[in-house]
Formats: structure tokens, C-alpha cells, sequence
């Protein structure tokens, strides 16, 4: 479990982070969004023990960063967006050298080693220098360094940049396979990547948190369309009467068939309101062709917010 309470990070006169507060629970992906400015890496930062917060405490099960940092970190794997390899090592040394900085014994490094080169696909090239490699290799060599060890919560910051459809693919199952061990917070400007991974995004805007939901509560409009057989005069009325319906919209409309738009209420339970909407129907003695919600897509939901910050 890690919890920020009230995080906020300070740059003289300038406010980056303003009283960011959100919990996340094992084996849960969590996305971190936000416009270029908008808090995501500071706040990474300050989860990763990197920089101190201003004000505010970040705590892993309990246990407080602030307090314990040298303890907590070694159960930490973090990708930064620019990480600080050493380009002129063999990437087996450079993994040698990072697992030897966690802490991680002398007798469990090389299984460390070779698990995270066999999970980033990165084995056959564990005795090239780090230079020879290209970028995307370069971003794997940062996520094998991060998953070293088998780390509890994993922090990363834009893990597909620079890769191609088929390592993206494959760092997406990667992150899913990791997931089942460990609590992952993923920060990317890419929504199909949210929406592949993540069960749950916090956005931010202005350094502030402005929204946190699951994507499932993201996606559910609370609205339903519903088509029918033209001509039924009382069924307007009829579902105008349904206590789960706050408006209703009469939508297109053809000689053989019509369209109505409902909206419900917030605590409306879905699988009444749909009996309820085909009972309507059928009472107007009209035909039922169809019933579905209206979702949104991830894009939409993030440019409101972004715009309007609720």
C-alpha cells in the first residue's frame, strides 16, 4: 500500500506539486496523468525518495519515506524519463553495478541479473556496451535495472519511449506480468497505453490532483441509447416516469424506428434501469431493437479534465 498525504513541492516562488494526496494498493497500475508541467515526475520523484517533498509524507505499508528510506528504497524499482547509465559499460556490468547500489547480495545478483535480462528481452545483448545500442534498447536497459531485484512498487516514467509497436507490445505484457507481484505507478502521454495496462489514472493539473477514478467509472457515461419501433406515443412518457431517469432526449427518428437518449441518476443500478427501459417498451407496445450505454474513450475524459480540472 503507498499513500501520499498532501504532497506538495516548492521551487522557490514556483509550486510544482500543490497537496497531492491519493493511495494505491497492491498489485494495482495506476496511470499518472497530466499535460508537459503538470506535477507527474515531481511527483515521482518524491515517491521514489528522489527529492523531498516540501510538505506532505509519502508511506509504503506503514512505514514512513522520510524515516526509512534506505529500507524502503531497496523495495523500490524506478525508471526516471532520462536515466543516468554509463555508456561505455557492458550492460551486464552496468546491471551489476545498479544491483549492487539496491543492496541486493552478492549471491543473488546474477539471478537477479539474468531474470530481468530474460524478461526485457535483453540477453543476447548483455555483453555489448551500452553505447552501441540503440534507444529503445537503451529505455529496456532502464526498465531491467528497475525490476532488479523484484521490487514491491515500481515507479516509471514513460517506459515506452522510444520503442517500436513490437517492444511496446511487449513492455505492455511485461507490466502486466509485473503487476501480479508488485504495486506499479506508470506516468506516459500515451492513452492506449493507459487503457491497455491501467486499472485505475490520477490527473493532474497545475499540480494538482484533479481527478482519480477507476477506468471503468471513467468510461460509464450513466447514459443509455435506446432504439425502437416508431410510433409508440406513451413510451416518451413512460420513461420520463422511471425513478432512475434524470433526462430524456428524443434522437433520430425514421419512419420505422426511433432513437431516445436517457441519462440516469449517479446511483442508479444499470440492470434495473434496462429491465425497467424494455418493461416501458413493451408496456407502449412497441418493439425493442436496442439498448446499450454510451461510453467515453480515455482522450476525451483526459482533454475535460485537463480543460476544466473536474
Amino acid at each position: 500500500m503507498i499513500e501520499a498525504d498532501a504532497l506538495t513541492r516548492r521551487y522557490g516562488k514556483v509550486t510544482a506539486v500543490a497537496g497531492v494526496s491519493f493511495s494505491i494498493n497492491n498489485n494495482e497500475v495506476v496511470g499518472l496523468l497530466g499535460h508537459n508541467g503538470a506535477g507527474k515526475t515531481t511527483i515521482m520523484r518524491m515517491l521514489s525518495g528522489y527529492l523531498e517533498p516540501t510538505a506532505g509524507s509519502v508511506r509504503f505499508n506503514g512505514a514512513d519515506l522520510a524515516e526509512g528510506a534506505h529500507d524502503i528504497q531497496q523495495q523500490l524499482g524506478y525508471l526516471p524519463e532520462n536515466l543516468p547509465v554509463y555508456p561505455d559499460m557492458m550492460l551486464a556490468d552496468y546491471l551489476d553495478y545498479a544491483a549492487t547500489v539496491k543492496g541486493i547480495e552478492k549471491s543473488e545478483r546474477y539471478p537477479a541479473i539474468r531474470e530481468a535480462l530474460a524478461a526485457t528481452e535483453l540477453a543476447p545483448r548483455a555483453l555489448d556496451p551500452i553505447n552501441t545500442l540503440s534507444r529503445g534498447l537503451k529505455q529496456r536497459v532502464g526498465v531491467a535495472q528497475a525490476i532488479l531485484g523484484r521490487p514491491r512498487v515500481l515507479i516509471l516514467d514513460e517506459p515506452t519511449n522510444g520503442l517500436d509497436p513490437h517492444q511496446t507490445d511487449h513492455m505492455r505484457q511485461l507490466i502486466r506480468q509485473l503487476a501480479r507481484r508488485a504495486s506499479v505507478i506508470l506516468s506516459t502521454h500515451i492513452m492506449q497505453e493507459v487503457d491497455a495496462v491501467c486499472d485505475r489514472v490520477l490527473v493532474l493539473r497545475n499540480g494538482k490532483l484533479v481527478l482519480d477514478q477507476s477506468l471503468a467509472e471513467l468510461r460509464n457515461t450513466r447514459t443509455l441509447r435506446l432504439r425502437t419501433s416508431a410510433g409508440a406515443e406513451e413510451l416518451p412518457s413512460l420513461l420520463r416516469r422511471m425513478p432512475q431517469v434524470v433526462q430524456l432526449h428524443r434522437g433520430h427518428a425514421r419512419e420505422d424506428w426511433e432513437e431516445f437518449t436517457l441519462i440516469l441518476h449517479d446511483n442508479a443500478d444499470l440492470d434495473r434501469a434496462a429491465s425497467n427501459i424494455a418493461h416501458c417498451v413493451i408496456e407502449a407496445g412497441a418493439k425493442l431493437y436496442q439498448l446499450q450505454p454510451i461510453t467515453r474513450d480515455l482522450d476525451t475524459v483526459f482533454r475535460e479534465v485537463s480543460a476544466h480540472g473536474n
